[in-house]
């Protein structure tokens, strides 16, 4: 299907590895032209933008805190100046830092929040301002199964990611009628770095919940996101899209 995405121009934030830089390949090769965001994969995010580029497209790496008002809104403006445009925001950056509420310290909530929910804020709010002024834009949020159920040693990431799904679902509101549409791609396990670097024990439970027998690829994410960054999903906003297997029924 072609998703007519030819000379749109996308942000994707935590596009350096993982789900992000799959997102930023694949919107690259349904023909956007991609910024991406990162905070320490500097090899990595030049990877990215050289295979966008070899693709055709132009590519920009804005090593950037998404925790930073600041930083958020130079991003925006900048890739307005680099690009002439912003028709999708991707937010995909986030962090975990687990522990049981017990046991947890006040940096390990602050620092989760105010990357994972902050930090959409921060970006929600930037490409908002340009998206209703210009009357169009997509947006598309990736949080977690895990903000719909809660998870065990979690309180600081399912609540940030279920303050994900709040805000967007607000931000579908308020944005509808200037033809802007906010969706949520909620993701169960999927095999990223960071899933390898998981105790064994704890992907097997994962998996005994899945229905399909498997784990998420990247690219299967990104195929999803790159449809509802496209007009194919144009009567679609404030919506929820679980890709997990059947993970969480």
């Amino acid at each position: 299907m072609d998703l007519e995405l030819e000379g749109k121009n996308a942000i994707v934030t935590g596009g350096s590895v993982g789900i992000g830089s799959a997102i930023a390949l694949t919107l690259a090769r349904e023909g956007c032209n991609v910024a991406i965001n990162y905070r320490r994969h500097d090899t990595e995010a030049r990877e990215v933008v050289r295979k966008i580029e070899q693709m055709g497209r132009k590519g920009l790496a804005i090593k950037a805190d998404v925790s930073s008002y600041d930083d958020a809104q130079k991003m925006v403006q900048r890739v307005i100046t680099e690009f002439g445009r912003l028709d999708i925001l991707v937010c995909n950056a986030g962090i975990n830092w687990d522990g049981v509420i017990w046991k947890m310290t006040e940096e390990q909530w602050d620092t989760v929040i105010n990357v994972n929910l902050k930090g959409y804020f921060n970006y929600n709010k930037a490409a908002a301002i340009v998206f209703k002024d210009q009357k169009g834009g997509k947006i598309v949020n990736i949080s977690s199964i895990n903000g719909l159920r809660g998870k065990f040693a979690q309180v600081n990431y399912s609540a940030s990611k279920g303050g994900e799904i709040a805000m967007s679902k607000s931000l579908a509101r308020e944005l509808g009628k200037f033809n802007v549409n906010v969706n949520v791609v909620a993701p169960g396990m999927v095999m990223t770095e960071m899933a390898y670097g998981i105790p064994p024990e704890f992907l097997t439970k994962a998996m005994d919940e899945t229905a399909l027998g498997r784990f998420a690829t990247p690219d299967e994410c990104a195929d999803l996101v790159a449809f509802l960054c496209s007009d194919r999903a144009r009567h679609i906003t404030g919506e929820v899209i679980k890709i997990d297997g059947g993970q969480y029924m």
